[in-house]
C-alpha cells in the first residue's frame, strides 16, 4: 500500500478544482462526439445500426487514452523538469514499483472517470449500448495502459519538446488511425495491418463488440493487456533508473 499516499496526493489536487477538472476531461470527447456522431453520423447506418451506437464506444476508449495519458505524463514531466518535486518522492522509502503504480492509478482514475461522464451524455442523447461489467473492466484497463504508457514516456522525456513529440508521433496519430470513427476492416492493406499494432484500437474493438451485446476478440484482449503490462514495466524501470 505504500503507492496509496501518491496516488491520494493526486486526487487531493482534483478535489480541490473538480469543475476545471470535470470541464478539461470533457471538452475534446464531447466535441468528437458532436462533430463525428451528431453531424457527420446522424442519420447514418453501419452494420445494420446506427453510426452514433458505433462511434460512442470508439470515443469512449480515445476519451480513456486522452485523459490518462495527458495529464500524468505532463504532471510528471513538469514535476522532473521544472519544479524538481520528483526528487522528494525518489528518495522516500518508497520502491519504484509503487511511485509508478500510484501515478498509474491517476491515470486510470482520470480516464475512467471522463469516459464514464460521457457516458452518461451518450445515453442522455439515446445512444443505445449493452453495459456489462467487462465493458467497465476493459474501460480501466484501457486507462491503466495509457496511464503506465504517461508515467513511461515523462520519464523518458528529457525536455518539455519530447513529450510535444511523444504527444505528435503517439498519441495523435492513434486518435484518428486506431479504428476509433471507423472500423479498421475498411482501410486497405497495409494500412489495415499497422492500425492494428496500436493499442488503441484493440481497446475500440473490444469496447464495440462488448457495446453490441457480442463476445469480444480474445486476441484483442490479451494484446490490451499486454500493452499494459509492458508500459507498467517500462514505467516502474524508468523511474528506478531516474532513482
Amino acid at each position: 500500500m505504500n503507492f496509496y499516499p501518491i496516488f491520494w496526493k493526486e486526487m487531493l489536487l482534483i478535489r480541490k478544482k473538480p469543475w476545471r477538472f470535470l470541464a478539461s476531461s470533457m471538452v475534446m470527447p464531447v466535441l468528437y462526439f458532436v462533430t463525428f456522431g451528431w453531424g457527420l453520423g446522424r442519420g447514418m447506418n453501419v452494420g445494420g445500426g446506427r453510426y452514433l451506437d458505433f462511434v460512442l464506444p470508439g470515443i469512449l476508449a480515445l476519451s480513456a487514452m486522452n485523459n490518462s495519458f495527458g495529464p500524468v505524463s505532463t504532471s510528471l514531466n513538469i514535476s522532473k523538469l521544472y519544479t524538481k518535486t520528483i526528487e522528494e518522492v525518489l528518495v522516500s522509502p518508497v520502491s519504484h514499483w509503487d511511485i509508478a503504480l500510484g501515478r498509474t492509478l491517476t491515470g486510470l482514475a482520470r480516464g475512467l472517470f471522463s469516459a464514464l461522464t460521457l457516458l452518461v451524455v451518450g445515453f442522455a442523447s439515446g445512444v443505445h449500448l449493452h453495459l456489462s461489467f467487462s465493458f467497465l473492466a476493459v474501460l480501466g484497463l484501457t486507462a491503466f495502459c495509457f496511464g503506465a504508457a504517461g508515467v513511461a514516456a515523462a520519464m523518458v522525456a528529457r525536455s518539455h519538446e519530447d513529450m510535444a513529440n511523444f504527444n505528435s508521433f503517439f498519441i495523435v496519430p492513434m486518435s484518428f488511425l486506431a479504428g476509433t470513427f471507423f472500423s479498421p476492416d475498411r482501410m486497405p492493406e497495409p494500412f489495415k495491418s499497422l492500425i492494428l499494432v496500436y493499442p488503441l484500437t484493440h481497446a475500440s474493438l473490444v469496447l464495440r463488440a462488448l457495446a453490441a451485446g457480442s463476445g469480444p476478440s480474445l486476441s484483442s484482449v490479451l494484446v490490451l493487456t499486454a500493452y499494459s503490462l509492458f508500459f507498467f514495466y517500462l514505467a516502474g524501470m524508468m523511474v528506478k533508473k531516474a532513482a
